[in-house]
Parts: C-alpha cells; sequence; structure tokens
C-alpha cells in the first residue's frame, strides 16, 4: 500500500533540499544519500531492472532466500522461506514459509503469496523474467509447474539444476514476494497491478515505500512490524544529485549521510576532510574488451593473445582509473563461487610484438566505436598508444552510449569497450553470456550473449562444460568446474576481462555497517547504524 508522508517527514525532506549548510543536521535515526537515481523506470520489482530501482525495491521486499548483510561471505541464507528440500531426483524444490512475517498491509505472508508472485513475474514476462523462465518455466504451464500447499511452496523444474544456482537466482529483485491480495484489489484490467507498483509497494520488507518523486528523491519509512525487527534508520531519503562535486560539498556540509558516485578526484578530497570516511568496496561491473571475430584482423588467434600485453593494466588503473577499477582478468567477479583470482596477463610490448611477428603479422588497421565516456576514451586512447608501438593502428570513432550499443548488438563494433554487471548471484550469470553460444549465426540475433555480439563461436567442450556447471549438485566440485572454464576460456577467448570496479562511497563518520552488497547485491539499509 502506499503510505503517505508524514508532517514531520515533509518538513525533513524540505529543509534537507533547500537548507543553508549551517543549519543542516541529518537526524540521528535518518539516513540521507547523495546518488544518481534518474534510471528508475518503475518500482514493481517484476519489472524493475535498473540499478536505482532495485536498489530501493531490494529494501522494500523479501524473498525466499537472500543475503545477510552483516555477513555476506556467509552466501545465500533463509529468509520467507525458513527451509527448503530438493526432491531425490533434482527436479523439484519446496520451500516452508516461515509463520509470522507480515505484509506492510498487515497481511500475513503465505505460500499462496509467493506462488502467486512467481507466476506473475512468468505471465507479465517482463525484462527481468528471464531469471525464473531459465528453469522451464512458461505463462503457459506455470501455474502447474509452481504449486502451494498450506504452508509449502513447490518449484517443479525442467532439469535437475544445481540447488546452489536456484537458490541464487531467488535473491534477486525479480524474486520478491508480493502481498497477492493488495496488488489485485488495484490491479487494472489484466495488468496484475503492474501500474499500481510502479509508484506503490506491497512488500514485507525493513521499509515501506514513503514518496517517490521521479529525478528527484525517494524516501524509504522504517516498518515497525518488520519479522526481522525493525530498522534503526526510521527513514532513509535518497535523493538525485548527479555531479560528483555536488555530492561531495553536500558531504562536507553535513547535508547528507552518504555520497554514493564520487570521482576519484573527489574521493581524494574526501579522505582529507576531517569526520568524513570512504568506504572501498568490490562491485561485480566488469570493465572488458570485446573483439569482433567478424574482422580478419582480430580473428587472427596471434592477434587476440598480443592485444592482451597491450594493455597497460597497473599504469591505468594507477591512474585516471585509480580508485574506481582494479586489473581483473577473469569473467567471474570476486565474490562468486568459482571467482578465479588469476591475473596471468601484463604490460609487454615486446612479447606483444615477438607474438605477432611469429605469425608474421606486420601492421593491420582497426577502425573501432567507443562511448563517449570520460573513462572509456581514456582507456581506448592508452590502448591506441600501445598497439600503435607493435605496429597495429586503432582509428578511434566516439558515439552516444546508445549508439554504440545498438552497434554492439548488430555485430558491427570491432573493438568494444565496456562493462558487463551480473544480472543476478550465481556464476552462471557471466558464464552463461561470456562462455556460450550455442547458434552464432547472425540469424539467432542472440544479443543477450557477450560471445554472440562479438561473434565469437564458443568451443563445443566450453559451451557444455557451461551447461554442465549448471546442473552440478555439489558446490565445491561445481565451483572447480567455473574455475576450469575461466583457465580455458583465459588461453583462448576474443573477449578479454580487464578490470573490476570498485564502490568509493563517502560517509559521515559516524555512519556504521553501510554496505552496497559487495559483488552479488545492492544497499541493504536495515543494517546501517549511527554513531556517536
Amino acid at each position: 500500500m502506499k503510505h503517505l508522508l508524514t508532517s514531520r517527514a515533509i518538513l525533513l525532506a524540505s529543509l534537507l533540499a533547500i537548507a543553508p549548510a549551517a543549519y543542516a543536521e541529518t537526524p540521528a535515526d535518518t539516513l540521507v544519500v547523495a546518488a544518481t537515481i534518474d534510471d528508475i523506470i518503475t518500482l514493481d520489482p517484476a519489472q524493475a531492472f535498473e540499478f536505482s530501482g532495485i536498489d530501493v525495491t531490494i529494501n522494500l521486499y523479501d524473498r525466499l532466500v537472500d543475503f545477510d548483510p552483516t555477513d555476506l561471505e556467509a552466501g545465500f541464507q533463509p529468509s520467507l522461506a525458513e527451509s527448503w528440500e530438493v526432491s531425490e531426483d533434482g527436479m523439484s524444490i519446496t520451500f516452508t514459509i516461515r509463520e509470522g512475517a507480515t505484509f506492510h498491509s498487515g497481511n500475513p505472508v503465505r505460500a499462496e503469496d509467493a506462488a502467486w508472485s512467481f507466476q506473475r513475474v512468468v505471465k507479465l514476462n517482463k525484462t527481468p523474467a528471464f531469471i525464473l523462465t531459465q528453469f522451464g518455466f512458461t505463462p503457459e504451464n506455470v501455474e502447474e509447474k509452481i504449486t502451494f500447499e498450506g504452508n509449502k511452496l513447490t518449484l517443479n523444474l525442467d532439469k535437475p539444476y544445481a540447488q546452489s544456482f536456484v537458490l541464487n537466482c531467488l535473491t534477486a529483485g525479480v524474486a520478491s514476494i508480493v502481498d497477492k491480495e493488495t496488488v489485485m484489489a488495484n490491479a487494472e484490467g489484466e495488468d496484475m497491478g503492474n501500474a499500481w507498483l510502479g509508484t506503490n509497494d506491497a512488500g514485507s520488507g525493513a521499509y515501506t515505500l514513503g514518496n517517490w518523486r521521479a529525478n528527484e528523491a525517494v524516501q524509504l519509512a522504517a516498518y515497525e512490524d518488520y519479522w526481522q525487527g525493525a530498522p534503526e534508520m526510521k527513514r532513509v531519503i535518497v535523493r538525485n544529485v548527479a555531479e560528483s562535486s555536488a555530492q561531495r560539498l553536500l558531504l562536507e556540509q553535513g547535508d547528507i549521510d552518504v555520497a554514493r558516485d564520487l570521482t576519484p578526484t573527489d574521493v581524494d578530497a574526501v579522505r582529507e576532510v576531517e569526520g568524513l570516511k570512504i568506504d572501498e568496496e568490490p562491485k561485480g561491473r566488469i570493465l572488458y574488451m570485446g573483439l569482433s571475430q567478424k574482422n580478419e584482423l582480430l580473428s587472427n588467434p596471434a592477434v587476440i593473445e598480443a592485444m592482451k600485453y597491450l594493455v597497460d593494466y597497473e599504469g591505468i588503473s594507477n591512474s585516471f582509473l585509480k580508485g574506481i577499477f582494479v586489473p581483473h582478468q577473469s569473467f567471474l567477479p570476486k565474490g562468486y563461487l568459482g571467482a578465479l583470482d588469476e591475473n596471468p596477463w601484463t604490460y609487454d610490448v615486446e612479447k606483444a610484438k615477438q607474438i605477432l611477428a611469429d605469425a608474421g603479422i606486420e601492421g593491420g588497421t582497426v577502425t573501432t566505436k567507443i562511448r563517449d565516456l570520460r573513462e572509456y576514451i581514456d582507456v581506448a586512447q592508452a590502448l591506441q598508444a600501445s598497439m600503435a608501438e607493435a605496429g597495429l593502428t586503432l582509428e578511434i570513432e566516439q558515439m552516444t552510449g546508445a549508439q554504440v550499443l545498438d552497434a554492439y548488438r548488430a555485430r558491427e563494433v570491432p573493438i568494444f569497450l565496456g562493462e558487463w554487471g551480473p544480472d543476478y548471484s550465481d556464476p552462471n550469470t557471466n558464464a552463461a553470456t561470456f562462455a556460450y553460444n550455442p547458434d552464432n549465426s547472425d540469424e539467432a540475433k542472440a544479443t543477450g550473449l557477450l560471445a554472440w555480439r562479438n561473434s565469437y563461436a564458443v568451443p563445443t567442450e566450453m559451451g557444455e562444460a557451461t551447461e554442465a556447471a549448471t546442473l552440478e549438485q555439489d558446490s565445491e566440485k561445481r565451483a572447480e568446474m567455473y574455475k576450469d572454464i575461466q583457465r580455458q576460456y583465459q588461453e583462448e577467448a576474443p573477449i578479454i576481462p580487464l578490470f573490476i570496479r570498485v564502490a568509493n562511497t563517502g560517509l559521515q563518520e559516524n555512519v556504521e555497517n553501510w554496505t552496497t552488497g559487495g559483488t552479488v547485491t545492492n544497499a541493504m539499509y536495515r543494517s546501517v547504524t549511527k554513531g556517536e
């Protein structure tokens, strides 16, 4: 249900927006965050798939399983499901819903709500629905495949997937459990409440939705009857502040508690201010270089190998990418099952020249398209310089993000430099796009696969290993399978992971237990406290 702002909250929001720095002070029970949140399109968890939107829904809703913000290394934990059992044949998982959890409406959380929530995602078939439909659920079969009886919910799968694969996917925002009665009371036609949930909430999470003003602010209010205990921050206000310098100024003035989008320059400045601190947290977004295999020069194995030695990993990460990216040369981010912490390539122009010479390659020119973001342009120009030393010419054409993405999805970008962020917290989320491409034809139009976008015909053995890893029930064996896949991938693949992003968050010194969930989740406000 939609919660109206109290008069105190309205006054607080107004003061935070316009009060001079001399009078600004955030209350002890309120967390004020500055971030770029103009990407929010909807707050319906069945549709929200933008970074900022999921940051909101992850706090409004609970899922059957989730992460403990105080112990992320423990992996997924029971949440609305207190336990689960896998059938002997591995084809179904049955969850027992815990007693005592309630939605913000006061309605009890039931297995019926959980079943309906998943069925709703599949039937609406919005962008993130694939996270559930990959288990064989379709609009036609979902009511037979996802069933409930009493406090039991059963998912009947199309294959005996690894338990960890299924459960990791159920931590995603799209797997949030919604209040069926409240949503259907506000449905319009056959939309299953999609329009209403775009600006309202029907969750059981630690926070309720106080208000969302597009491109301005989101306000959350603590749910005092939350089954895990009411959070200490009774209000969370997230203000849309796009400029890093503006976020830094607000932080220094005490107008905000958290600044989420600081540039390296502003990060360094904040470190020098008494009463402020910087929290560094590796994220899951990988900056990579994709070499199109449609390009005659770039499809040569010697060129692929040489390019891995033409990136100045340390020099780039210690200069213009300082503080926001660190070298990372495997497709799984740290924190994921089977993540490989091995960086086999170093910057070595002489070695690259020798590899090219041994292959009889004396030169070549590539014209490429780069999104007009400073960090991508800087990386491209550094690569241009090192390629020139090795006798290769890189011509750079700058374009908008939309233009580059359209060209990339049409397989028309010879060298792509950009980022890839995981869609859910299981290793398959990246393995299935970097190391899987069952149909490399233009007609396949598998634009969601990075391998396809770069015209990389993934070796049959690697593709089969990627599929097999989703079915391995032993988590330790499954982790080793992904390590083996990544090592094979590093040896030959033309899509080369370069760096992984690091979130540098500016905080008031008294803000404690802040987390954006490392590489696998989003901001979880219920863990945050303020010291004296």
